[in-house]
């Protein structure tokens, strides 16, 4: 893709997403008993930090230092209930960001990260949201990949180190074990870059969670589309959110805190302001996850 293309991609995600940042939302006040709870490192700095591995729009939408997004919005609103600042920090990748919430140089990732049972054992999960995994193709579908069985032979981009990696690795052992052609993986950092691979046509499609998909290709022009939707996609339920190291009270608290979002209305208002009515639960949970397939 041309550098023009990649600048007029980047120009609309940020029209985007000051269009969205636009509307003010009312301030909240401090609840004190969630406030007290803190830890005391965090009382004392005023500030905690939340780190994310790039645009993962419409959650998450990284420009230069800033982040704007639902995420954006939401951690906002839970800074004003907890009476600090949430600060945003940017990592290269899923494992980068996992190892920097498990060292202690960043308190948590609000993400939505994907949460999965193999996940747990050295993170606990704040779930918020639940998730789909469809593709995104040229308009048209040229290649015709609307499952897993049609990716066989089939060039498909995935974010590096995410579930869905480690499903279409699973697919394309399958699709050998079959006599069909392998699955010719490419993984990539961020969403941008991997959904860049489809409109450049050095990927078929990309294999990604629904609802940034769905962004996407709202900002497409016409020139891509969903795929695979409404199908399991070698996904049980899924549940996404944020991150914190295994054992933590923060994740408790951070539970709490999204609870009071839920309860005054906010949660709702900021998920149907980005387009998310559909990924909506009812209460946030600890490790709500599913199992990846074998």
């Amino acid at each position: 893709m041309s550098h023009k293309k990649l600048i007029a991609l980047a120009l609309a995600g940020a029209a985007f997403a000051g269009l969205a940042k636009a509307e003010d939302a009312p301030k909240l006040e401090v609840n004190k008993a969630l406030h007290d709870r803190l830890p005391e490192d965090i009382k004392t700095a005023g500030k905690m930090t939340s780190v994310n591995n790039g645009s993962f729009p419409p959650y998450e939408i990284v420009t230069g230092t800033e982040m704007t997004g639902a995420s954006a919005d939401l951690t906002d609103a839970m800074g004003q209930v907890l009476g600090v600042k949430i600060e945003h920090a940017t990592v290269g990748g899923l494992p980068a960001l996992l190892a920097g919430v498990n060292s202690g140089r960043y308190q948590f990732a609000f993400g939505p990260v994907g949460d999965y049972k193999d996940r747990e054992a050295a993170n606990d999960f704040v779930d918020w949201v639940q998730e789909f995994v469809v593709f995104a193709t040229l308009k048209g579908n040229p290649k015709g990949i609307s499952s897993l069985d049609t990716a066989c032979g089939q060039r498909v981009s995935v974010m590096a180190g995410g579930s869905a990696e480690r499903v279409i690795k699973v697919q394309s052992d399958k699709c050998v074990a079959n006599g069909k052609g392998a699955v010719e993986v490419q993984s990539y950092t961020d969403q941008p870059a991997s959904i860049l691979a489809v409109r450049s046509k050095r990927a078929d499609a990309f294999f990604s969670s629904q609802a940034p998909l769905t962004y996407f290709v709202s900002q497409a022009n016409g020139q891509l589309e969903l795929t695979g939707v409404g199908q399991k996609n070698g996904f049980d339920d899924i549940f996404q959110g944020a991150v914190v190291p295994k054992g933590s009270a923060l994740g408790p608290l951070l539970i709490d805190t999204i609870k009071v979002l839920m309860d005054n209305g906010t949660y709702a208002a900021i998920m149907k302001k980005w387009g998310l009515e559909n990924n909506m639960i009812k209460q946030p949970g600890l490790n709500l996850g599913g199992q990846l397939p074998k």
